[in-house]
């Protein structure tokens, strides 16, 4: 049998091969359809509001009665369900139903398995990247053959290729462990040290960061058409960025034995609005290439130093819960937010002003984080 550590790299390999799918594809595909900014960013955005409810219920429960793998593997399947209904329309209304109700159950995926890791690498907490990066591999492999693919096909293709994939996680899930690491129920006073001060304002600094990434995830292969540039040319583009993300990755032990998740996580937000103020600033393909470098810093080191972060603020017996209420506040309240205001000012405002105000929030996330770690004590009781 796959050791565990096996078996959660090919979660996360085939989890972000579909994200490989949707992510640089699905608002492209919409806009295919003729849906208007302003829709696009209502669909993202209502997708996005299902992270910030039901990882928090998922969560609880699977914490609460100890069921972890049921409920994922629960809501790996209802989520391919009601991701078919997009085999059958193309209407905007039903798209929102459907972006909802996908959005239930597809929700807690990833912060189960963020969950899972910090369980299966027990005290080898640093090496975190180099599990994480197989999702990164696969993202790659993805974008850069569907952006071929997309051209000679048409991007419709992508409604029941994430199906198929879909359908394969959840058959793969069936070999994760049923429970990883033994903890005690949740007690009702357990969740009440996430309202430290310093985890609500990490919370609220990456809150402000995923904002700012609402215009990227949101309208940057969209930018890119109307520039003119081809599918294979944005393909390309999505994986230089997950490619330098995969570097950091592969070296997370060494980042983390030289520099803190402090360090690193500011270090991430002012990168963050260099690279949207690139964007923002030229149109030259070349250039536009060399700002997805950037993306190992505003992505990669942001996020392992975040879910680092919070399994450290977070208690033993709240983990899961943790881990999603993370991804609920960045993910899915601040994704929720990017890609509804940038929908709204998109037809407007047109994507390069979009971005500049991306670097702002950018800024303003990394601002008020230094500000915080300068005004808190040195020391940080470990709540693990």
């Amino acid at each position: 049998m796959p050791s565990s550590r096996v078996i959660l790299r090919s979660q996360y390999f085939i989890y972000f091969g579909i994200l490989g799918l949707y992510l640089p594809y699905f608002n492209l595909y919409c806009y295919h359809l003729g849906f208007n900014g302003s829709q696009i960013g209502m669909l993202a955005g209502l997708r996005s509001a299902t992270l910030v409810l039901f990882p928090f219920v998922w969560g609880a429960l699977a914490d609460r009665f100890r069921r972890r793998k049921s409920i994922y593997l629960l809501c790996n399947a209802l989520a391919c369900v009601s991701w078919a209904g997009y085999l059958y329309t193309t209407d905007f209304k039903p798209m929102l139903v459907l972006a909802v109700v996908h959005g239930m159950f597809y929700a807690p995926l990833i912060s189960f398995l963020e969950a899972y890791a910090m369980d299966l690498l027990g005290e080898d907490k640093n090496t975190y990247g180099r599990v994480r990066v197989w999702g990164s591999v696969s993202f790659i492999l993805i974008v850069t053959v569907l952006g071929h693919v997309s051209e000679r096909y048409g991007i419709a293709l992508i409604v029941p290729l994430i199906l198929a994939g879909a359908m394969l996680q959840t058959m793969a899930a069936v070999a994760l462990p049923a429970a990883p690491v033994v903890r005690p129920l949740v007690t009702k006073s357990a969740p009440i040290r996430i309202n430290w001060p310093r985890t609500l304002v990490f919370l609220c600094c990456g809150f402000l960061m995923l904002v700012s990434h609402g215009t990227y995830y949101g309208f940057f292969s969209i930018h890119l058409e109307n520039l003119g540039l081809p599918p294979t040319y944005i393909g390309i583009a999505w994986a230089i960025a997950v490619l330098a993300e995969i570097v950091v990755m592969i070296n997370s032990r060494r980042l983390f034995s030289w520099a803190s998740f402090e360090s690193v996580l500011l270090a991430s937000f002012f990168i963050a609005a260099l690279r949207w103020l690139l964007i923002a600033a030229f149109t030259s393909p070349a250039i536009i290439l060399g700002s997805q470098i950037l993306h190992a810093f505003s992505y990669g080191t942001f996020h392992m130093a975040s879910i680092l972060y919070m399994d450290r603020l977070t208690p033993g017996p709240a983990k899961t819960l943790g881990q999603a209420a993370n991804n609920a506040i960045t993910y899915g309240l601040g994704l929720m937010i990017g890609f509804m205001v940038n929908g709204a000012l998109f037809d407007q405002l047109g994507a390069r002003h979009l971005f500049v105000i991306s670097a702002g929030l950018a800024l303003v996330g990394g601002i008020l984080f230094r500000w915080h770690q300068q005004s808190l004590p040195d020391t940080m009781d470990d709540a693990s």
